[in-house]
């Protein structure tokens, strides 16, 4: 049977093509997916396969029941865009202004579509059930999984997969770790409350300017000296807003910005320090400031002996793939929360492009389509490998 899956994955690739495409030119941002959820809807129609729809709020959850014995495995894919002008020049750019898949959830939307079309035509020879969670809301916290879980429409799962097409990972490469994969993401907002003036009179104010300057400076030392250096880190400072004019001192300057840590006791550390810095910095200036910090997604931990079966059984869905176990990667993921409830894991699919390449969020994104296949076939596998534990 699994030969034949396998084939009938390559054989479906201009039709997975032509899926990711038309889903492409529709993006949908988070928690606004309803034309997407509905399009994943009406494919389980024509497949026949039940499912269910506004799970945890535009989530489409299926089943297909194999008749044969087994486990109950969940594979996820996401569907939500980002608010992002596209500036590529593909024939299938996006038709809807400030609005782009620039993160390749078309292609992963495709993909499980793909595999639940294959599957259900070997039904009566499948162990076991499998579960296609097509996730809204991947992009922005508190995201799509929690709610999902929430419903307790996964609590009889057994054991759940997911993958990320990935242009840092070369084509034809499965990359995941044994552990911890991808960082927990937290995002803050700081507005310095000054006194404003005239900018030949500094000494009659509270330059916001001059101490937000202060305190970005001061973040930067948190990672160097204040968390171990066998432990790992990130404070960026993403936005910058303040002033009017260039001969007036502004009252005000907003930042705005994430933390990436992978231990509860460094983020714990972290948040701490940026709380000291700010307060010490406003005192010294005798100015105000708020100071709202937000917890966002866990770190993805993979469960070892899942992670293990994507290394070493990957290949044997296309001995032209190469496994490799990676350094956890700073970026965060919602899949994160499926791993605190289940065993599973969580891979990157190899989809760098040729030539130049953009990265995950840029205007100008986009991946290999010839890596969907391969997407489809480690989902495939990781579902077979499980069943045969």
């Amino acid at each position: 049977m699994w030969e034949n899956v396998f084939r009938e994955v390559d054989a479906a690739y201009e039709d997975m093509v032509k899926t990711r495409r038309h889903l492409h030119q529709y993006p949908e941002v988070s928690f606004q997916e309803v034309e997407t959820a509905a399009y994943i809807a009406s494919t389980y129609d024509h497949l026949g396969i039940p499912y269910e729809k506004n799970v945890g709020g535009n989530g489409v959850i299926a089943t297909l029941k194999g008749d044969l014995p087994g486990k109950t495995i969940a594979l996820r894919a996401d569907f939500d865009a980002l608010p992002i002008h596209e500036e590529t020049e593909v024939e299938y750019k996006s038709k809807v202004d400030g609005v782009m898949h620039a993160c390749g959830h078309d292609g992963h939307t495709s993909v499980l579509l793909t595999v639940a079309k294959i599957l259900s035509a070997h039904q009566h020879e499948l162990p076991g059930t499998v579960v296609f969670v097509h996730q809204h809301a991947e992009e922005y916290a508190p995201g799509g999984a929690q709610p999902i879980l929430e419903t307790g429409k996964l609590d009889h799962v057994d054991a759940v997969f997911g993958t990320h097409l990935w242009v840092d990972t070369p084509f034809g490469t499965i990359d995941t770790s044994k552990g911890a994969f991808m960082a927990g993401a937290d995002r803050f907002e700081l507005t310095i409350k000054g006194k404003g003036g005239h900018g030949a009179q500094p000494h009659q104010t509270k330059d916001a300017i001059v101490i937000a300057s202060q305190i970005v400076s001061e973040l930067q030392q948190i990672v160097s000296r204040r968390i171990n250096p066998l432990k790992t880190a990130v404070v960026t400072v993403g936005t910058f807003e303040a002033g009017s004019a260039f001969n007036v001192i502004s009252d005000s300057a907003k930042l705005t910005g994430t933390v990436r840590t992978f231990d509860e006791d460094v983020q714990d550390t972290v948040i701490n320090a940026m709380e000291n810095i700010i307060k010490g910095a406003c005192l010294a200036y005798e100015a105000d400031y708020e100071f709202n910090y937000e917890k966002g997604y866990p770190p993805v931990i993979n469960h070892v002996g899942e992670a293990e079966q994507i290394l070493r059984d990957t290949p044997k869905a296309d001995e032209t793939l190469v496994t490799r176990e990676v350094d956890p990667v700073m970026a965060g993921e919602d899949f994160a929360y499926y791993l605190h409830s289940k065993p599973g894991a969580f891979f990157f699919t190899g989809a760098k492009p040729e030539g130049e390449t953009y990265p995950h969020h840029h205007p100008k994104f986009n991946f290999e389509e010839k890596a969907m296949p391969h997407a489809a076939k480690a989902l495939i596998q990781a579902y077979r490998s499980y069943q045969e534990r």
